[in-house]
């Protein structure tokens, strides 16, 4: 049965692949985002522009609504505090309020596997890992609120799932490639320590049939309320030959340049101390929480994804990596 789907974010870029996967299936689609985003109104979508944090804003978006899908968020390893508190944590208290004064029942939440990145690695853990005592970034420390907060929320009248993939690829990434890319050429790509720490990644595609497979989910008596999930293609590989197949497969050579994880984490904090105290734009060439997540590893049991909301990755990461090196040329 078609359900009328709010999308927060639907503009970027795993938000939009939501939006598509739901329209093609037949349900009615509004986006909440602060751009204007013409591709989406030639889906179909009902596009508002418009900040989830707006109290006003994310009350009449969600008014109508069977159900919301919460992508929006400030991601990024710099920046104020005060902009990824109002992004991350008060949007996402406001698509609770909004959900619950409006009588929406379920609530999808666009997590992330750094809420449990402390300064250990992450070898296959699953759900049950804690948050760590410190984070290095506001991101992670401010997401990792958000996702409390959605699951202390879950309930009778608001049921809630989160969804934590890690590292979205795809072509037209945005993002993570692209960056990839620009240090390769401009030379200033470094491997922290020898590139053997195993990371997995998540296909966009896959990261959004989820999403749409968690709201599914949730409509059903015995859904997994108040449930949070890792998605990943399942494939953990060494970063080293994860950054050598993009390369390779847009036309750079490999990276073979590295530094000791310690003097990695003692340039990020350096960068950090200067940039802040002379307040200078940008963000630093390298921080803490990035020299962490290069260093070690960062991968998630997917089994209860798969156990309780049928997902499963369709490309390997050989396949992936193709896939957006082919996009790219």
């Amino acid at each position: 049965m078609a359900s009328r789907v709010l999308v927060t974010g639907g503009g970027g870029f795993l938000g939009a692949a939501i939006c598509r996967q739901l329209v093609e299936r037949g349900d009615a689609v509004r986006s909440l985002a602060r751009g204007d985003y013409p591709a989406l109104r030639a889906l179909g979508v009902e596009a508002r522009r418009g900040d989830a944090a707006d109290r006003q804003a994310i009350e009449d978006a969600v008014r109508g609504c069977d159900a919301v899908i919460h992508t929006a968020a400030k991601a990024g390893v710099w920046g104020e505090e005060r902009a990824y508190v109002r992004s991350n944590v008060e949007a996402t208290e406001a698509v609770i309020r909004a959900c619950r004064s409006q009588g929406v029942g379920r609530l999808v939440f666009t997590s992330s596997p750094s809420v449990v990145a402390g300064s250990v690695p992450l070898r296959g853990v699953d759900e049950s890992t804690p948050y760590p005592a410190r984070y290095l970034a506001p991101y992670p420390r401010t997401k990792a609120l958000a996702e409390q907060a959605v699951r202390a929320a879950s309930g009778p009248q608001l049921r809630t799932v989160s969804l934590r993939p890690h590292l979205i690829l795809g072509p037209g990434d945005p993002h993570l490639v692209p960056r990839l890319i620009d240090r390769a050429r401009k030379g200033r790509l470094r491997l922290l320590g020898d590139g053997r720490n195993l990371v997995d990644v998540t296909y966009v595609e896959d990261a959004a049939r989820a999403h749409l497979q968690a709201l599914d989910a949730l409509a059903r008596p015995d859904g997994p309320d108040g449930r949070v999930y890792f998605l990943s293609q399942g494939q953990p590989m060494a970063l080293a030959e994860l950054l050598n197949r993009i390369l390779n497969e847009v036309g750079l050579p490999r990276v073979h340049r590295r530094i000791s994880p310690a003097l990695g984490y003692a340039l990020g904090a350096a960068a950090e101390a200067v940039f802040r105290a002379l307040r200078l734009p940008g963000e630093p060439p390298l921080t803490r929480f990035v020299a962490e997540e290069l260093a070690t590893d960062h991968y998630f049991d997917i089994s209860a994804a798969r156990r309780d909301l049928s997902y499963q990755p369709t490309l390997s990461v050989e396949e992936l990596t193709r896939l957006v090196g082919a996009s790219l040329r």
